[in-house]
C-alpha cells in the first residue's frame, strides 16, 4: 500500500507544476495514518533525487505485449529523454536494494520487459532505450548490466511451467 501511495504520489509531483512546495501537492497526505510518516519520508527522499528535477516524457505508461506466445502487461512508472536522443526507463522502488547479485539479476528481467515494451510502443530500437531502478529510500539509482534481448526474456518466458496466457508484473 505505501508502494502504490508512493508511485500516485509522484505521478502527481510529475505533472504538477513545481510552484509550491511538496506538501501542497494534490494527495501529499492522504495516506493512511500508519503509512502516512513513511510517506512522508520517501516524498522527501525523492525531493533531494536527481530525477526530482527532471522532466520525465510520461509516467505510469501502461502497456501489453505478446512475448513467447503470451500477453505480457505492465505499468512503466517513468521515463526520461537522455542527452543523447535515447531514453531512461525508471522504475520506482520504495524498498532497499537488492543485497545479492542473484537478486539483482532477477530483478533485472522486470526492467529488461520494460525496455521492450517501451522500445515497441514508440518503434524505436531496443538499444536506445535504458533501464535503472531508483531505490526512493537510499536515493540510489541502480542501472543492472546485461538486460536480457528480447530472445533472452522470450525464453525465459517459454522456461515458466504453467503455460499461463497472461503474465502480469508488479510494482
Amino acid at each position: 500500500m505505501l508502494g502504490t501511495a508512493f508511485h500516485e504520489w509522484v505521478q502527481r509531483y510529475f505533472q504538477a507544476e513545481k510552484l509550491f512546495d511538496l506538501d501542497d501537492l494534490p494527495g501529499a497526505m492522504d495516506a493512511d495514518r500508519d503509512d502516512r510518516g513513511e510517506l512522508e519520508e520517501l516524498q522527501n527522499a525523492f525531493a533531494v533525487s536527481p530525477w526530482a528535477a527532471r522532466t520525465p516524457i510520461d509516467v505510469e505508461v501502461p502497456f501489453d505485449m505478446m512475448l513467447a506466445g503470451r500477453v505480457v502487461r505492465g505499468r512503466i512508472d517513468a521515463v526520461f529523454a537522455d542527452d543523447d536522443g535515447g531514453v531512461t526507463v525508471l522504475d520506482w522502488k520504495t524498498g532497499e536494494p537488492p543485497s545479492t547479485d542473484e537478486e539483482l539479476r532477477h530483478n533485472a528481467v522486470q526492467l529488461a520487459v520494460y525496455r521492450l515494451a517501451w522500445a515497441r510502443l514508440h518503434d524505436r530500437p531496443v538499444s536506445s532505450v535504458r533501464a535503472a531502478f531508483h531505490y526512493v529510500r537510499s536515493g540510489r539509482t541502480v542501472v543492472p548490466d546485461g538486460l536480457p534481448d528480447e530472445d533472452a526474456l522470450i525464453a525465459l518466458l517459454a522456461a515458466q511451467p504453467g503455460g499461463e496466457e497472461v503474465a502480469q508484473l508488479s510494482r
